[in-house]
């Protein structure tokens, strides 16, 4: 009997299974791929979120100053540009989102399994947890470019910042 027989290892599988076990390293490799991808796209949207608030902050430092000196503290200031920074990066993120899924949606991919040498397809799906995932990734990452010029906004002392009319 084949069963019995040392020379062979058999091994019985659905037909779903063993797709899904063919294209496990091609899976792993591409999720790999697109985690280290959107982390690098994530600390580059960070960086140009402060550059933004930070430019933001310069140009209306006269107006901040004043605030402060008719006897807004640090905090509401603080408050303000990181409530800004949290728009932006709001309306960055559903824009993207649905970018994203018009345009995303539904798209089928296929590529090279070199472990069989066959051809792995796949389709993308944008769904409701994803966009969700994604509003609150840009979220985070306007609150992170958007808290130290606020910080620097709340603590610039108010004659420096009246003088550089």
């Amino acid at each position: 009997m084949v069963r019995r027989d040392p020379r062979f290892s058999l091994s019985v599988l659905r037909e779903p299974e063993y797709y899904a076990k063919q294209a496990k390293v091609l899976s792993n490799l591409i999720i790999i791929l697109g985690y280290t991808v959107a982390a690098f796209m994530a600390i580059g949207a960070m960086f140009g979120a402060l550059n933004c608030m930070y430019s933001a902050i310069a140009s209306r430092q006269v107006e901040i100053a004043t605030l402060r000196a008719i006897g807004f503290g640090g905090a509401p200031v603080v408050v303000s540009v990181v409530i800004e920074a949290l728009l932006l990066a709001l309306i960055g993120g559903a824009v993207g989102g649905a970018l994203a899924y018009l345009y995303c949606d539904g798209a089928s991919l296929a590529t090279l399994n070199f472990s069989t040498f066959s051809q792995v397809a796949f389709d993308l799906q944008v769904t409701p947890r994803l966009l969700m995932q994604g509003l609150v990734w840009s979220l985070v990452i306007g609150a992170a470019g958007g808290l130290p010029p606020a910080i620097r906004a709340a603590r610039l002392p108010v004659t420096v910042a009246l003088r550089a009319v």
